[in-house]
C-alpha cells in the first residue's frame, strides 16, 4: 500500500473525504415495510457474526479519533432493537472531538427511549413514515403500528433530538397521493420531511425503475400545493432542499436514483457484521471483523479502513440501465 494511505483520514481515489460513519447495529427489523422485505422476514445473521457492542464502540472510536469521521449515525435493520445502543451512544459522546450522533429508526419504540438517548449524548433522529393513514401504514408494513410511530415523533422532539427528520419512500399507487399532505403535516409540527427515491435495495429485488415515483414527480406534486425555492449551499447533503412558502420550513429531496449525488459523497459504512462498504450500492466489502478478532492493533485497523475506502468508486452507477443490485439489501446494509 502506498504512504499517502498511512496517516490522515478516509480519502478516495478522486479525493472525497470520508466523514460521516453509518454504522448498522443490527439487520433485524421490527416491520416488514413491503420496499425492504418478504412478510416473513428475512434470515437474521446469527449472534457470532454480529459485532458486539464493543467491537462497534472500538470501531466508532478509531473513526473519530484517528480516521477524521465527525458524524456518526446509526442505523439497522432497526437501531432500537440493539439492547447496547443507549452504551454505544454513550460511548461516543464521551469521544474527543465530539461526533455528531444520531439515528434513523421507523420509531417504534422511540417513545420510551427518547429521553434516556437524549441523555447520553444522541443529538438527533431520522424517523421513517411513509403515510398518515393508520390502515395504510399497516398494509405497507405488515404491522399495526402507526401510533406508535406519531408517539415516537412526539417524544422526539419532547426529548430535545431535533431537528426531527421525516424519512419519506412514496410507492406508486401505494401512497403517493399523500406527498402534500405529508408535508403539511410535517411543516404543522416543525419535522423536517425528506422524500426518498425508492432504492434498489429491497431484499426480494422487485424494485422496478419504472414504478419508481422520481424526484421530479415529488416535487411536481408539491408545487401543487406550495410555493417551493431551492435552498442554496447543499455541500455533502444528499438532499436537495427546498424552502416551502418562503420559509422557514423545508422539504428535502433525496434523488438517490435519479438524480445521484456521488461526487460530494462523504460517507462510509460498517455493516452489522463489521464489514466496509464504501457505498450503499457497492457489490463489495472489507471485513474488519476478521481483523478485530485476529488481534490486530487500531493502527492496523485504520489502515484497513483507509484502504477499503481509496478504492470507492467515482459513482454508484445507479442511473445505468445496467446497474446491478447489490446482493445485500438495505436491511443488511443498514440505511
Amino acid at each position: 500500500m502506498s504512504t499517502h494511505h498511512r496517516t490522515g483520514g478516509l480519502v478516495d481515489g478522486f479525493g472525497r473525504v470520508a466523514t460521516d460513519l453509518r454504522v448498522s447495529l443490527t439487520d433485524r427489523c421490527n416491520l416488514r415495510c413491503t420496499y425492504c422485505m418478504p412478510e416473513e422476514g428475512l434470515d437474521w445473521l446469527a449472534k457470532p457474526e454480529l459485532l458486539t457492542g464493543e467491537e462497534i464502540s472500538r470501531l466508532v472510536r478509531i473513526a473519530v479519533t484517528t480516521l477524521g469521521v465527525r458524524e456518526v449515525r446509526f442505523t439497522g435493520g432497526e437501531p432500537l432493537l440493539r439492547r447496547e445502543l443507549v452504551d454505544i451512544v454513550r460511548e461516543a459522546a464521551a469521544l474527543e472531538p465530539r461526533p455528531t450522533l444520531s439515528v434513523t429508526t421507523n420509531g417504534i419504540g422511540l417513545a420510551r427511549l427518547a429521553p434516556t438517548l437524549r441523555e447520553v449524548g444522541l443529538d438527533r433522529v431520522n424517523v421513517s413514515l411513509d403515510t398518515l393513514d393508520p390502515a395504510r401504514f399497516k398494509a405497507m408494513t405488515r404491522r399495526d403500528r402507526h401510533a406508535d410511530v406519531l408517539a415516537g415523533l412526539a417524544a422526539a422532539v419532547e426529548a430535545g433530538l431535533g431537528p426531527v427528520k421525516v424519512n419519506t419512500v412514496l410507492m406508486r399507487g401505494v401512497n403517493d397521493d399523500e406527498a402534500a399532505a405529508l408535508l403539511a403535516w410535517c411543516l404543522e409540527r416543525g419535522y423536517e420531511l425528506r422524500f426518498i427515491e425508492q432504492m434498489p435495495l429491497d431484499a426480494q429485488h422487485g424494485w422496478q425503475r419504472s414504478e419508481m415515483i422520481t424526484a421530479g414527480e415529488i416535487l411536481t406534486a408539491l408545487r401543487a400545493a406550495f410555493r417551493l425555492d431551492p435552498e442554496s449551499g447543499r455541500g455533502s447533503d444528499p438532499a436537495e432542499r427546498w424552502l416551502v412558502d418562503g420559509g422557514p420550513g423545508t422539504v428535502g429531496v433525496i434523488g438517490s436514483v435519479t438524480r445521484p449525488f456521488c461526487e460530494a459523497c462523504d460517507r462510509t459504512r460498517l455493516t452489522a457484521d463489521g464489514q466496509i462498504r464504501n457505498c450503499l450500492f457497492a457489490r463489495e466489502e472489507s471485513d474488519l471483523r476478521a481483523a478485530l478478532r485476529g488481534g490486530a492493533d487500531d493502527a492496523e485497523i485504520a489502515d484497513r479502513w483507509r484502504a477499503a475506502m481509496w478504492t470507492k468508486k467515482a459513482g454508484a452507477g445507479i442511473d445505468d440501465p445496467e446497474f446491478l443490485q447489490p446482493d445485500r439489501p438495505m436491511s443488511a446494509i443498514g440505511g
